[in-house]
């Protein structure tokens, strides 16, 4: 049989896998997303700061540091499939807290909610981006993620745009209306937003439960990683020998907290900066990496190589951001949206290069790089706790509050700076710590 053909045979039988695989990239792509017009949403049903509205992304990506370790032990112990299914279930779980929360407008119960749709996720994510990163070839890796991020970031710009609808239609006329009432009138308005949000988590519930149940039958297998140890090196006995995965993992921290500001502070910027039909901005970003994705799946590894990829990705993401810092209005959020281009393809960069060489120690390393994920819970509420203090500083010095709110908004993104500076830094040199030159 020729190698030709033996390749082709190989695609053939890695398709449906991937299909799969795509479908559940989707499906966690859609979810997270929807966090954007969530945190404006809750701001006003629940009466938050800037600041505090932000734990709506802290409480999802906080699980993925926590339960990321246990996510590697269950899938060890009952497979992909069976912890994918698990997985789905876990975010159905989840979304059903939306009811009881939403009737009674307590917060750290929303928050519950998502914390556990967060842990369904983390099993997804450790099961899903190590069987499409060996799923083929290491040197395109990052191929096969990019395809994976179109199908992610598409469910998410529908989630972005269905989901901002459902929940912000009116919000500015609403929260008008809030400021001008008091007692039980205020009350029952709060309900009536917060009753808002129960028929569109109920349908997610539902949807995911379906999901999970269809996954027990799909065609997946475990893939089994061996240890690859070149002529003359020695055999590596211990995760902690491996420094450029470690930075992997911080790099990731880095990365997804910029990820998040970009996609879900877009919104309560665009309405800081006072500017019409803001719910649909969130879909800007998420088409910005669509775009970029597609660009590398033609152009990884044929014409560039991952590492190339992440140089230029993290030093667009340094031109953007003092892009956003020296701009304002419509112009500025374009800036901000165009982050997707700079974001697009540091993910599936990442992974394949934080993995190689990892061998056995595949699984254990995947479930640490899905820990760097929490940087979404970390950096975000910083941007928002940047926001509320300069705020509070032109508030006090006599700025109006509309001129207050832009200006705090735009500055703070400064944080986004050494974020990509990270970046930077592993695609140059971290992505070959303690890797023998070839």
């Amino acid at each position: 049989m020729s190698t030709a053909n033996t390749v082709s045979q190989e695609n053939q039988s890695n398709l449906v896998p991937m299909m799969i695989i795509g479908g559940l990239f989707a499906i966690f792509g859609f979810i997270t997303w929807v966090n954007g017009p969530l945190i404006p949403a809750m701001q006003s049903i629940c009466q938050l700061s800037d600041a505090a509205s932000f734990l709506v992304a802290s409480a999802s990506y906080i699980s993925f540091c926590v339960m990321a370790l246990p996510a590697s032990y269950v899938l060890r112990k009952i497979g992909y499939k069976r912890g994918m299914s698990l997985g789905l279930f876990l975010m159905a779980a989840g979304a059903l807290v939306f009811v009881p929360a939403a009737w009674t407008r307590i917060y750290p119960l929303f928050l519950a909610g998502i914390f556990i749709q967060g842990t369904g996720m983390t099993l997804l994510q450790t099961a899903a981006n190590p069987y499409i990163t060996i799923l083929g070839p290491i040197e395109s890796g990052a191929k096969r993620i990019a395809i994976m991020g179109i199908c992610n970031k598409a469910a998410g710009a529908i989630g972005s745009v269905i989901f901002g609808t459902l929940l912000l239609a009116g919000m500015k006329e609403k929260n008008e209306l809030l400021a001008s009432v008091s007692g039980a009138e205020k009350e029952a308005l709060l309900d009536s937003m917060a009753s808002g949000v129960v028929a569109p988590y109920v349908g997610m519930a539902i949807v995911l439960a379906l999901f999970g149940l269809l996954i027990r039958k799909a065609p997946i297998t475990d893939l089994e990683t061996t240890e690859e140890t070149a002529e003359g090196e020695a055999v590596k006995t211990s995760i902690f020998q491996f420094p450029h995965l470690w930075l992997g993992v911080l790099t990731l921290f880095t990365y997804v907290g910029a990820e998040v500001i970009a996609g879900d502070s877009i919104i309560k910027y665009g309405i800081a900066l006072g500017l019409e039909n803001s719910e649909f901005f969130g879909s800007f970003t998420l088409i910005a990496m669509i775009i970029t994705y597609l660009l590398g799946v033609f152009l990884i590894p044929k014409y560039i190589t991952q590492e190339t990829a992440l140089k230029i990705s993290a030093g667009l993401g340094i031109v953007l951001s003092f892009a956003i810092l020296t701009t304002t209005g419509f112009i500025s959020v374009l800036f901000v949206a165009s982050l997707g281009i700079a974001n697009a393809l540091v993910w599936p960069a990442i992974w394949p290069l934080a993995l190689n060489g990892l061998g056995k120690f595949t699984k254990t390393a995947s479930a640490l790089l899905i820990m760097g994920i929490s940087g979404g819970a970390v950096i975000p509420p910083l941007y928002g706790a940047l926001v509320g203090s300069k705020k509070s500083a032109l508030l006090a010095s006599g700025v109006l509050e509309s001129t207050a709110d832009a200006t705090a908004a735009t500055s703070s993104y400064w944080i986004l700076l050494p974020c990509y500076a990270m970046i930077l830094y592993y695609a140059f040199v971290g992505h070959k710590m303690g890797l023998k030159k070839a």
